[in-house]
């Protein structure tokens, strides 16, 4: 049987309806922003493998520092025990996060780190004696894939099986511009009519509904609003965090700070799941009692596991480096250049730019659904180009590994440019 044979017999794969998708791709190595498949074809990572791969494949320094750690402590339990690598990213962390933000707890992924950030938004006000059950989101969200991550989610085909099983969620609309103010209504409304514990937002950028950018003045006047009413926030940086946006992270961007971050993907650089969600001292305070009733009954087999937190100390030391910075920069500047050429397109509804996501929304002749006819047509075109980009519908982005090569993301560009005309 050949690889992709044994694949079909036992592997079930995400976000797939297996009786009508193609076969997968089986990919054998990778080198930076290039991955080769088993017939040896190359294909440029133009999303940085969901987002998770900043550094470029088979990094070198991640993998010693990895390899290092391995070969001391792989692993320890976290309960009733701690280890050095946890405690340096703990310190690493404190340098470069908002200065509000003084506890971390670690867990597995994107979804989970929502997952803790939810519960605690809840247990804080319970711990108070206070019952507040309701948790606002932004409409299109998306937050992950365990329940109260779901729950936040708002792209509802991936919800409608579970309808009715979630905790309480109220949906406000996200403050594009030109709407800003009917966002500022609806969350004070959500907030006068609900016992909303907390307000979660990606912010500036809500990757999974296309890549939407909205300005940090308004995610700011939210987050003040949340403030006057008591209402704690949480910021999902999943996608966002570790440069993508251009900043180190998106609410360094926003004057007014969140209560909680939630942290993953690019926190390993892309090789060990590991997230963490981030706290002010007042949300850590509220768990800390003499009655053990009060404490966050939360946790994971790998919680801090020590060649995890290897890897985001090797990660966010690269991050640091200026020539990632200017990495950053050099493919923040080749958007725009891309973005001024195609966005007067005549089949181009509009495209957009932050740090290194670039997005172009095509023009349809019908409405475009998720997985829709254009987005099956486009992705199956890039693939057979040699470039992984997977459409959100009729809208195309990139979000590349900080070390992709100009002549990499040149032909990224032509490719798009080439789809824009077949479609």
């Amino acid at each position: 049987m050949t690889l992709s044979e044994k694949d079909s017999q036992y592997l079930w794969h995400p976000y797939t309806q297996h009786k009508t998708s193609q076969t997968p791709i089986v990919i054998s190595r990778g080198e930076g922003a290039l991955l080769w498949d088993e017939n040896n074809k190359v294909y440029i990572d133009a999303i940085a493998s969901w987002w998770v791969n900043p550094f470029g494949h088979s990094n070198k320094f991640i993998a010693d520092s990895i390899y290092k750690q391995l070969t001391t402590l792989e692993h320890v339990l976290f309960g009733g025990f701690t280890h050095e690598p946890a405690i340096k990213v703990a310190e690493k962390l404190m340098e470069i996060l908002p200065k509000n933000q003084e506890k971390i707890f670690f867990s597995d992924n994107g979804s989970t780190a929502v997952e803790v950030a939810i519960k605690v938004a809840l247990q804080y006000f319970f711990n108070k004696n206070e019952k507040r059950t309701t948790i606002i989101a932004f409409e299109n969200a998306f937050h992950g894939d365990t329940f109260a991550a779901m729950a936040a989610s708002g792209i509802s085909f991936y919800t409608q099986a579970f309808q009715g099983m979630f905790i309480d969620v109220v949906r406000i609309p996200v403050p594009v511009k030109g709407k800003e103010q009917i966002s500022f209504d609806a969350l004070k409304n959500a907030i006068q009519n609900h016992n909303c514990a907390g307000f979660i937002f990606e912010p500036l950028v809500q990757g999974a509904a296309g890549m939407v950018m909205y300005e940090p003045e308004a995610l700011a006047k939210l987050i003040r609003i949340c403030k006057e009413n008591q209402v704690l926030t949480i910021a999902d940086e999943v996608m966002t965090g570790f440069g993508k946006t251009g900043k180190t992270f998106a609410m360094d961007y926003v004057s007014e700070e969140a209560d909680m971050i939630c942290l993953s993907k690019a926190l390993t650089g892309g090789t060990i799941p590991m997230a963490i969600t981030t706290f002010t001292k007042d949300i850590f305070d509220a768990f800390f009692d003499d009655d053990i009733n009060k404490a966050l009954f939360h946790g994971h087999t790998f919680t801090a596991n020590p060649t995890g937190c290897a890897a985001a100390l090797a990660s966010i030391d690269l991050l640091q480096t200026s020539e990632m910075q200017q990495n950053i920069k050099r493919i923040n500047a080749s958007h725009l250049d891309f973005q001024k050429k195609i966005e007067n397109h005549s089949k181009v509804i509009t495209a957009r730019t932050l740090g290194v996501i670039f997005a172009v929304e095509i023009k349809s002749d019908s409405e475009e659904s998720y997985y829709g006819s254009m987005r099956t047509k486009l992705y199956n075109f890039f693939i057979e180009n040699g470039v992984i980009l997977r459409p959100v519908g009729n809208i195309v982005y990139i979000l590349p590994p900080y070390i992709i090569t100009d002549e990499q993301l040149q032909k990224v560009y032509k490719t798009i440019e080439e789809a824009i005309e077949m479609v």
